[in-house]
């Protein structure tokens, strides 16, 4: 019996992917063995970099908000351990925001903690 491939369904296995590939430098966006692991490895970076975004915008809100609250004399960790002690509850997200751009609402926030 003669070999049987499905040569329509394998080209759009492949067009599916050089699509994806589309925009990449050299030969990741038109060689096809190139292109197949660039797109897997990208795939891997998108799944693994999911969760560290969250991670990196953790840091980046502390660091936020420890520059707000040295302004007014008092450390991050300072600062903190006093929200929970007078049992205000916001988030280091709201807490960030809030001292880049709104510093009267932080400020009010630093006197009532203090």
């Amino acid at each position: 019996m003669p070999r049987s491939v499905n040569a329509v369904a394998s080209r759009a296995r492949r067009k599916k992917l050089m699509k994806q590939t589309k925009g990449q430098f050299g030969r990741r966006k038109n060689v096809w063995t190139v292109a197949k692991n660039a797109y897997e490895k990208g795939q891997s970076y998108a799944y693994r970099d999911r969760r560290n975004k969250k991670r990196t915008f953790r840091g980046l809100w502390i660091q936020r908000i420890n520059a707000g609250a040295r302004e007014f004399g008092m450390s991050y960790s300072v600062f903190m351990g006093k929200l929970h002690e007078n049992n205000i509850n916001l988030s280091r997200k709201v807490l960030a925001d809030l001292a880049m751009n709104n510093p009267e609402a932080f400020k009010a926030i630093v006197d009532a903690v203090k």
